[in-house]
């Protein structure tokens, strides 16, 4: 389409996914991503000439401030931002002290924020853009890690305060909130429990969990043209999870559905 899209976080499973998906529809991606040599390694797998490697953690506003304007100096402005970088550490709050949840909440809530603003008075002034927020189904109901939990609930908030502060301009901002996805993320959890996303298949009334590329389909079409008049709206993007609980449903009713 060639444009130039931002994608922050472009390393993880869903980054990845994201840039690669840009760059196979013809656009420039800016991939922020505090990992370094991964995001030159990406860049160099996705080619080159599309593809602006740019290292960076978005917990840090000057950083992202400064890798942004270097690249809008050589790529252009930028008309799509994916604010995808995020991760949890706290599980639950009895693991979870200060300085767990500090990190939580600048990851997830305060870097989706400078990243936003890194990109925000280009738009105004240009009046187009299209910020794509990545949250969580965490953001929306309570499903563990609290700290996380409460920075991708403070994501919904501010992407309808950006809806609504900036459609004057002609900005759209919207929310994608996953529910489990498979992504390298999970490692861990694998190597403990290497059944761990069959057991979860049951909560989702579909009976399947998400991959990363069901997370960019999402992305992709709420930052097209599809979507001109789509604008704060959080879409879960989890195979049915937030539409209610099955299980509990059968358990009410007596009556398998």
């Amino acid at each position: 389409m060639g444009r130039v899209v931002l994608v922050t976080g472009a390393c993880g499973g869903i980054g990845s996914a994201l840039c690669r998906r840009f760059v196979d529809a013809g656009d420039t991606v800016l991939a922020l991503d505090r990992d370094a040599a991964g995001v030159n390694a990406l860049a160099a797998e996705l080619g080159g000439a599309q593809v602006e490697p740019l290292a960076a953690d978005v917990a840090d506003a000057a950083a992202v401030h400064d890798a942004v304007a270097r690249a809008v100096a050589a790529r252009g402005p930028v008309d799509v931002a994916v604010a995808n970088a995020g991760g949890a550490l706290g599980t639950t709050l009895a693991h979870t002290d200060a300085a767990a949840w500090r990190r939580d909440v600048e990851l997830n809530l305060n870097g989706t924020y400078y990243t936003v603003e890194a990109v925000r008075a280009s738009m105004i002034e240009r009046r187009t853009g299209v910020l794509v927020l990545v949250g969580s189904v965490n953001g929306l109901t309570a499903l563990g890690h609290p700290a996380y939990s409460a920075a991708k609930a403070g994501l919904v908030s501010f992407t309808k305060a950006l809806a609504i502060e900036l459609g004057q301009y002609g900005i759209r901002a919207n929310i994608v909130c996953p529910g489990t996805v498979k992504t390298p993320a999970w490692r861990a959890r694998v190597e403990r429990n290497p059944d761990v996303f069959e057991q979860l298949k049951k909560w989702y009334p579909l009976g399947d969990v998400a991959t990363p590329d069901d997370i960019a389909d999402a992305v992709q079409f709420l930052a097209s043209p599809l979507a001109r008049v789509i604008t704060g709206v959080a879409l879960p993007v989890d195979a049915g999870l937030m539409a209610g609980n099955r299980l509990m449903a059968n358990e009410l009713t007596l009556d398998p559905l």
